[in-house]
């Protein structure tokens, strides 16, 4: 039989039953219904054999912070192929098809989060960002002295009630920090949701707990509690606008009454509670993957961030799945903006595409690679250079899977 690839023009339920065989995960009604409120159906590509459903892709349209700004970003997700038909080239013809169509729609990069790391590389996918998974023992709690954490008040509030509220001081701290999408309503909703990426069993609602300083919100955060082989408080997200009501929120969370532990399985790699907490030793973090991004417009994407420092640089770059890619391109700017063009001439680095989505929100440094033998420097000094106008002061990470 032939495989079909094409736009599925389906109901969100004939999707199920390709997704539970693809991802054998015995998901509830309520995630399900998560993930149906957020999806974009005209965004979804299927493969079919003979009107089976035997592959689908699907992408959300974010827009996400990258350094100096913000770019429309593809967030791929839903990713499978149903497993009597596997190792026949579908995914390949999937994946082509739809970066062809985020090639067209004008997105200039594709991002998504991996459940098998290794196969997304494949095609063009480097991993831009990572965050720790951590676990703080109650008897570990005790936090170094910040400056007006005693002038916050922490207050618990209807989750849902204070949703808005919360979701503008998030959506504002969003723009410092790049690889972070900006939430509308649905994705308000959806933080706050049973979701295919939350664990669930024996857990409470999410809740929430907001930070205030002389009546004005500062912080919040959302976490639920749990009761299993031993009681903890699962951290969902914390953000504040300043140290003293970040580290505020920390200490009302590390302080639970008959839980024994605090974890949060998603916390930036550069965040203040690492160095704060009295034992460094007490979180146990572990370095867990996070955002992988996809140049699918090196032009676009390499003109429309900026830069640490000035640059000017040719940039010869590998991308054998996407052949408008592929080539030289003169990238010239600094901090106040940058322009890319394709050129002829030596190039002064020689990288592969997923090595550059690997390092385009600022991490990891491109230096690094170099000395991992995966990017040829041709004009001395050119490696350095570049590596230190590509980096950001503050670490790219992801602060809700999809």
């Amino acid at each position: 039989m032939t495989i079909e690839i094409g736009r599925f023009t389906g109901e969100w339920d004939e999707l199920l039953e390709l997704l539970d065989m693809a991802f054998s995960a015995p998901w509830t009604d309520e995630q399900y219904e998560s993930e149906r409120r957020i999806w974009e159906r005209e965004r979804s590509v299927v493969a079919s054999e003979d009107g089976q459903l035997v592959g689908h892709t699907g992408t959300f349209s974010h827009l996400m912070t990258v350094p100096g700004g913000q770019l429309p970003v593809a967030g791929v997700t839903m990713v499978g192929v149903r497993p009597t038909h596997r190792r026949r080239g579908i995914l390949r013809d999937l994946m082509r098809r739809q970066l062809t169509d985020i090639h067209e729609a004008g997105e200039p990069l594709a991002a998504l989060t991996a459940s098998e790391p290794v196969i997304y590389p494949r095609f063009g996918y480097g991993l831009a960002s990572d965050h720790q998974e951590i676990v703080v023992p109650k008897v570990s709690r005790t936090l170094r002295p910040v400056a007006g954490i005693d002038d916050v008040r922490i207050r618990y509030v209807d989750v849902r009630e204070s949703l808005a509220r919360c979701a503008e001081l998030r959506n504002r701290l969003a723009l410092e920090r790049p690889g972070v999408f900006q939430h509308d309503e649905r994705w308000q909703e959806y933080s706050i949701s049973a979701t295919v990426t939350s664990n669930v069993a024996n857990a409470s609602k999410v809740r929430c707990v907001v930070a205030e300083r002389d009546g004005e919100l500062t912080g919040f955060a959302h976490y639920r509690t749990k009761r299993a082989e031993k009681g903890y408080v699962d951290v969902q997200r914390v953000h504040a606008v300043d140290i003293g009501s970040h580290a505020a929120l920390w200490r009302y969370l590390l302080e639970p009454d008959l839980l024994s532990e605090t974890r949060c399985a998603m916390l930036p790699s550069d965040d203040p509670l690492l160095d704060l907490l009295l034992d460094p030793r007490a979180p146990g973090p572990i370095t867990r993957d996070g955002l992988w991004i996809r140049p699918v417009d090196v032009r676009r994407a390499l003109a429309e961030r900026t830069y640490a420092r000035d640059i000017d640089v040719v940039l010869d770059v590998v991308d054998d799945f996407l052949p408008w890619n592929a080539g030289r391109w003169h990238l010239s700017g600094g901090p106040d903006g940058a322009s890319c063009e394709s050129v002829t001439r030596d190039a002064d680095l020689t990288l592969d595409v997923r090595d550059l989505g690997a390092v385009y929100l600022g991490r990891p440094s491109l230096a690094r690679l170099g000395r991992a033998g995966l990017v040829t420097e041709h004009t001395p000094g050119a490696l350095t250079a570049t590596a230190e106008a590509f980096s950001t002061s503050r670490l790219p990470f992801l602060d809700t899977a999809f």
